[in-house]
């Protein structure tokens, strides 16, 4: 007779892989703190917003970038894309700090969009090629030296603030992932990246404008990455270089986790969520546990392949 699990479609299978990881975590967190220190702080409200509150900018990275690999596609120009979007809001500053910030997305996105639908360089060769870029225009506006702008109190409000109790930067990525989840399962634009990522030629074929839609997409994850460095520049009062660089793996790992297939054309945006929940988490255990960079490295990399190896052997999920 068929277990529960295997009666799951293929992409809920992930979810509840993740879910299961996410109550491992939690329960191994606990009994480590109760046995060292007698308490159980992981299960406090407090600090599962706080640990909310830092991933939000995460799971804001890792919305947009689910977009891009529905597509089959990667976008490797999201750390400096962050941090750009960080240094030119607090340089400009007042009422201009966050359409400055954003703008900078769009106008990544839309340069990344062109070079992969247009021009057809793969997308991991051109996305890194803007990255430098990015980072060589950002250390010439610094002249090599970390900026002095501050972050304007709008951005740390958004960022660092609570809101009856709960911080401002969770409601953004809430509002974030409510604008995704529309996109993918309520239009026309979401429908066409589900296509697209499957076949780009049948979708092209049925008349959908593909390289739009490759367009769209990328400039979506401009603005995500974005939105994220804003927050992350309120959230530590000022921008500062390579601030995005620590994003671009876990956003991806998220992504993966969730079970959004890498070559594109399936994926749940839930997962992504759970994904970067678990992420999270993960890091939070093991600073807890003060376990050495090495360790931390080896352990996080072992949950992401072994998760991976677990997907894998459903054939119907991986194509």
């Amino acid at each position: 007779m068929p277990s529960a699990f295997s009666r799951l479609r293929p992409e809920d299978k992930p979810v509840v892989i993740s879910a299961a990881f996410i109550v491992v975590i939690l329960i191994l967190g606990t009994v480590y703190t109760l046995i060292t220190q007698g308490s159980a702080p992981l299960f406090s409200p407090n600090y599962l917003l706080q640990q909310l509150q830092t991933g939000a900018f995460l799971g804001i990275v890792a919305a947009g970038m689910m977009m891009v690999i529905l597509l089959g596609h990667i976008d490797l120009s999201v750390p400096w894309t962050l941090t750009a979007a960080a240094m030119m809001a607090t340089a400009v500053g007042g009422e201009m700090a966050l359409p400055t910030g954003i703008a900078v997305g769009i106008a990544v996105g839309l340069v990344n969009g062109l070079g992969v639908a247009y021009l057809r360089i793969p997308s991991m060769i051109f996305t890194l090629g803007v990255d430098s870029v990015m980072r060589g225009l950002m250390v010439w506006h610094t002249g090599g030296f970390a900026p002095q702008d501050q972050a304007t109190p709008l951005m740390r409000f958004l960022a660092a603030e609570k809101l009856l109790g709960i911080p401002v930067a969770i409601f953004v990525w809430v509002l974030v992932s409510l604008v995704i989840v529309t996109i993918l399962a309520r239009t026309a634009f979401g429908r066409s990246i589900y296509a697209t990522g499957n076949r780009e030629a049948a979708a092209y074929l049925s008349g959908i404008r593909t390289r739009w839609v490759i367009v769209g997409a990328f400039v979506i994850s401009g603005i995500c990455a974005a939105i994220a460095g804003i927050l992350l520049a309120g959230y530590s009062t000022k921008a500062y270089q390579g601030m995005g660089n620590a994003f671009l793996l876990p956003a991806i790992a998220a992504v993966v986790i969730g079970g959004t297939r890498i070559l594109g054309g399936q994926g749940r945006y839930v997962g992504t969520v759970v994904g970067v929940t678990l992420i999270v988490l993960l890091n939070s255990v093991l600073s807890i546990m003060q376990m050495p960079e090495a360790g931390r490295q080896v352990i996080y990399g072992s949950v992401i392949i072994g998760m991976l190896l677990v997907y894998g052997r459903d054939k119907r999920l991986t194509g």
